[in-house]
């Protein structure tokens, strides 16, 4: 069988009436002498649970893969990962951002999680298990998470970014309770289909960077580690190579189509998607142009008087300072951690890479360090909305993001105010 040839196939084995897969969204694909059966699952379902199982303990697979990538498979595999957290180093790469919209996006599945009694990710679990039971290669298809984020994030405008921003801040104070029905309802073709196709059409980029364009991604990687696992021999053989791949349902439609027509070797296909998008170069010129701009605005005041001077640097203290201070102190830092953002604000030009957010942050772990309880917790703990206060290891990213935050907006204030003062 040649690329080109790639099809779809009819069901291996009928599904009985009675069976827990009869209900369960299964594709299967016939590719190269390999094939694919992808089960779409959704991450909270004890039906999806059982699927995998019966899948795997009355089927005959030579290798099983799921939809993760390396930081979630460690994250099953170690649940005690993020005791390795080292937010000194997070603070200092500047990922705090990063991690926290994270654990915004595990929070919501962990409420539903523990609404329904079921470990999120439980049935990836369940096929990992049962794969290291039965001696199985486990492949690892999806892209990483971080990646996803970036490409997501940098794929859409202002307004959509202050949308995914406000839909994960959203999502901490949700108090909806969704039925279990609805959960299974969510491995129903149809609706998914017009579910995608409404996220499309409000937003294109974010639809291509978080569904399309890892649809193909797990496609070519699927046919990646499945390279070198036939031969022109057995390609005609009445048993091929057999993959279970265990799948988010909303890519199930999506894989299927682009394991049909991919074309390029998946290496090709991969090394674009793959690559981190470069970040966009306006915020920093913006952020440059104000800083010069207020500078030049207060040495021009100075050149009116010395009043003129001293109320403009005045109003560049009062304005940035206070602005990093509230945000720290929304964010629940200690007093001296608020200092600390205070005295780091109206310093922006001597420490232009270093943002202020980073000397409350850091002063923040150096006078209440997480403990383990807290790392242990943390899951738990961002549940609800109060848990990002009350825990040590999400206050600190808080503290980080609310005082950069705070300092921006006292930023803008203080040019509005000396520029409208010299006019």
């Amino acid at each position: 069988m040649t690329e080109s040839s790639a099809l779809p196939v009819a069901e291996s084995a009928p599904v009985e009436s009675g069976s827990v897969l009869a209900d369960q969204p299964i594709k299967y694909v016939l590719r190269d002498g390999i094939e694919y059966v992808l089960l779409g699952t959704a991450h909270v379902s004890r039906a999806s649970v059982a699927a995998v199982r019966e899948l795997l303990e009355t089927q005959q697979f030579d290798a099983v893969a799921v939809e993760l990538c390396e930081s979630r498979y460690n994250s099953i595999r170690n649940p005690d990962a993020l005791r390795q957290l080292d937010l000194f180093q997070v603070i200092r790469d500047g990922k705090a951002g990063l991690v926290a919209a994270n654990l915004a996006l595990s929070s919501f599945q962990r409420r539903l999680a523990e609404q329904f009694g079921i470990e999120p990710g439980a049935e990836m679990k369940a096929a990992i298990d049962v794969a290291d039971t039965q001696n199985l290669p486990i492949w690892l298809i999806d892209r990483e998470v971080g990646t996803t984020l970036k490409r997501a994030y940098r794929s859409v405008g202002f307004m959509d970014r202050l949308g995914i921003v406000g839909g994960l801040v959203g999502s901490l104070f949700s108090t909806d309770e969704v039925n279990e029905a609805e959960i299974e309802k969510l491995k129903q073709g149809d609706m998914l289909t017009s579910m995608f196709d409404e996220f499309a059409k409000q937003s294109e980029p974010l639809y291509r960077s978080l569904i399309a364009e890892r649809d193909s991604f797990m496609a070519a990687r699927l046919r990646e580690e499945s390279a070198g696992k036939t031969s022109a021999e057995n390609i005609q053989s009445v048993k091929p190579f057999r993959v279970l791949a265990v799948l988010g349902a909303g890519h199930l439609a999506g894989i299927e189509r682009e394991l049909v027509a991919q074309q390029e070797a998946p290496a090709i296909t991969l090394a674009p998607l793959k690559a981190n998008p470069p970040a966009a170069r306006w915020p920093k010129v913006l952020g440059l142009g104000m800083l010069v701009l207020i500078i030049a605005a207060i040495a021009y005041a100075f050149t009116r008087g010395a009043s003129f001077g001293t109320q403009a640097l005045q109003d560049w203290v009062v304005f940035t300072a206070g602005g990093s201070a509230i945000g720290a102190l929304i964010a629940g830092a200690h007093p001296l951690s608020v200092l600390a953002a205070a005295l780091a604000g109206p310093l922006k030009p001597f420490r232009p890479l270093v943002p202020s957010g980073a000397f409350s942050a850091g002063t923040e772990l150096w006078l209440r360090r997480p403990q383990v309880g807290d790392f242990d917790a943390l899951r738990h703990d961002l549940v609800e909305w109060r848990g990002w206060w009350r825990n040590r290891v999400a206050r600190t990213l808080m503290i980080f993001m609310f005082t950069n935050l705070g300092m921006m907006l006292g930023e803008y204030l203080a040019a509005f105010r000396i520029v409208k003062r010299l006019i």
